[in-house]
């Protein structure tokens, strides 16, 4: 499964934002599992990367990005992204469209997001991290969230 990260789950990570953290922290470590695949864009990195520095400061912040980098693949925001975000009118926020159309051309099968309204025009599935815990990562009913 192809999952495309947006830059609210990633700032949630590098600034260990509770208790976001202990659901977005898990789903950052199936980037070890083979039939996991996460990604990001240029732009959720570039935001991320905003909110850290003003946590940690420039040095620290480029640290957590690099070790981030390490465990999801980044694909690329195009001219393709930047026409069809353009010209979609249902879509009214432009950095979203970006995100939406790279996630969308990189094959990606969901978002995850905690701002899932951000994504009302989204033709592939949005989920919260939770959500999507409970249903891609559960095996049975009853099952504790944290539990993979």
């Amino acid at each position: 499964m192809k999952i495309f990260l947006d830059a609210n789950i990633l700032i949630s990570v590098l600034n260990k934002e509770y208790p976001l953290f202990s659901v977005t922290s898990r789903i950052l470590s199936l980037s070890d599992r083979n039939n996991f695949v996460l990604c990001t864009s240029p732009v959720c990195l570039a935001i991320a990367f905003y909110f850290a520095e003003k946590k940690f400061k420039t040095t620290k912040a480029k640290n957590k990005i690099q070790i981030l980098c390490k465990h999801i693949h980044i694909v690329p925001v195009d001219e393709s992204a930047v026409i069809k975000t353009l010209q979609t009118p249902t879509i009214n926020d432009f950095e979203d469209g970006l995100e939406y159309y790279s996630a969308v051309e990189n094959k990606c099968n969901c978002i995850i997001t905690e701002d899932i309204d951000d994504f009302y025009f989204s033709k592939i599935e949005v989920l919260r991290s939770e959500e999507f815990f409970r249903k891609y990562l559960f095996k049975k009913k009853g099952d504790n969230l944290f539990k993979i």
